[in-house]
């Protein structure tokens, strides 16, 4: 447990308690601003410490607003990563098209950031580490809510009582099994899986991403440097989810490799890098659609409330500016009335966003031959400059100033 000593508070009142599931991204932006308005915030993860590694992510519209506000800009510009190139390739490997990635993605370059998601969670824990407490190797065990509060009982054995609980623990949220019931009635399959892990980068690629296509498969290859070591990544059609490899490592691989078993190009280096790697991971690819994101003194932020999945490339941009939005909605309100304005206030962008999935599984993933050959004669028309600018959807929320209680 990391414990830091808050700045002396001259109110007559108690500080709010306030406890946050999760401290990848959504739960220390929304740790920032919730001791900003005033609130004694406690952090529980279960890792051991904060995640360092993973894919790159994008930081784009609205979200950018949210990390300059938050002072960790420039230090975000600092670690942007400068992709320059993005090549899809047929399945026999010749080349159909190499463009800028804002060509695809509808990001404005010069603006927007993609940066390492662990130079981006160690930017926030930064930013607060010496105001909230972290309560880390641990998590929620159990909730029960009372007129008073949340009566919360911890996995590592602790028992406190809360204001307010908030889940930012990700699609696969456990605070949102508990307060809602089972995933499987709000997740919408959107008819992929996928598994990510890095390999040795024996390609000579630099600043740049490769994908092969084959009609509902894809295979690609991410070099954020000079790197040593590439981002490898395979992705593929599926009817059905295949609930069975979720929590079997070796089934996923055996399942990933059956499905690439004859794919040319890099893949079957792919496949075998994938057998030893120790970094695998694997899921389906969908998105979290709820009616509500709360109930009673409990809410719900980031991917546990609405994951859009990687196809919009939005999911940290949503993070950032949900958990934005839920704590101004609490700067001076009790809980139901600040989740009541979180909801009506935030809901639009999160819908506008999700929407993007359509486009981006057509541009990636084509599923059947005709939409493949679709997808590579538009994607040969396409200039090599990016459009000056992005898609409406990552700047459709302007961000309201808050202001704390006195």
């Amino acid at each position: 447990m990391t414990l830091t000593d808050h700045p002396t508070d001259v109110r007559t009142t108690p500080r709010r308690t306030v406890l946050i599931s999760g401290a990848s991204i959504a739960g220390p932006v929304l740790a920032f601003w919730l001791n900003r308005y005033g609130y004694a915030v406690t952090l529980v993860e279960k890792a051991g410490a904060p995640r360092s590694g993973g894919y790159p992510i994008d930081v784009r519209g609205t979200a950018l607003e949210v990390v300059r506000r938050m002072g960790i800009l420039p230090r975000l510009r600092d670690a942007h990563i400068d992709l320059r190139r993005l090549t899809f390739l047929e399945g026999d490997g010749g080349e159909v098209a190499s463009l800028h990635p804002h060509t695809v993605t509808g990001g404005v370059a010069g603006r927007d950031l993609e940066v390492r998601r662990g130079d981006l969670t160690d930017a926030l824990h930064t930013a607060v580490r010496d105001d909230v407490e972290f309560l880390f190797n641990d998590s929620i065990d159990t909730l029960d809510q009372t007129g008073h509060g949340v009566d919360v009982t911890f996995r590592g054995g602790g028992r406190r009582t809360f204001d307010m609980v908030f889940g930012a623990d990700g699609m696969h949220s456990r605070t949102r099994e508990t307060l809602f019931g089972p995933e499987e009635q709000f997740h919408h399959y959107l008819g992929y899986c996928f598994a990510v892990f890095t390999m040795r980068n024996t390609f000579g690629l630099s600043h740049e991403t490769v994908m092969w296509n084959a009609p509902g498969r894809a295979a690609a290859l991410y070099a954020v440097e000079d790197d040593d070591e590439v981002h490898a990544f395979l992705n593929f059609a599926q009817p059905e989810p295949p609930f069975g490899a979720f929590r079997d490592p070796e089934s996923q691989r055996d399942l990933v490799a059956t499905v690439f078993a004859d794919a040319g190009w890099e893949v079957p280096g792919m496949l075998t890098a994938m057998r030893d790697a120790d970094d695998v991971f694997f899921d389906a690819v969908g998105q979290i659609r709820m009616p509500r994101w709360s109930s009673g003194r409990v809410a719900l932020v980031g991917d546990a409330a609405y994951a859009p999945s990687f196809l919009t490339g939005q999911g940290t941009s949503l993070a950032l500016v949900g958990a934005y939005m839920l704590a101004g909605s609490l700067a001076d309100r009790d809980h139901a009335a600040g989740f009541a304005a979180y909801e009506h206030d935030t809901r639009n962008f999160v819908t506008v966003n999700q929407a993007l999935v359509g486009k981006g599984g057509a541009t990636l993933f084509p599923a059947t031959p005709q939409a493949l050959e679709e997808r590579n004669s538009r994607l040969r028309g396409l200039g090599a400059i990016p459009s000056a600018e992005g898609r409406p959807a990552h700047s459709a929320l302007t961000l309201p100033e808050f202001m704390p209680t006195t």
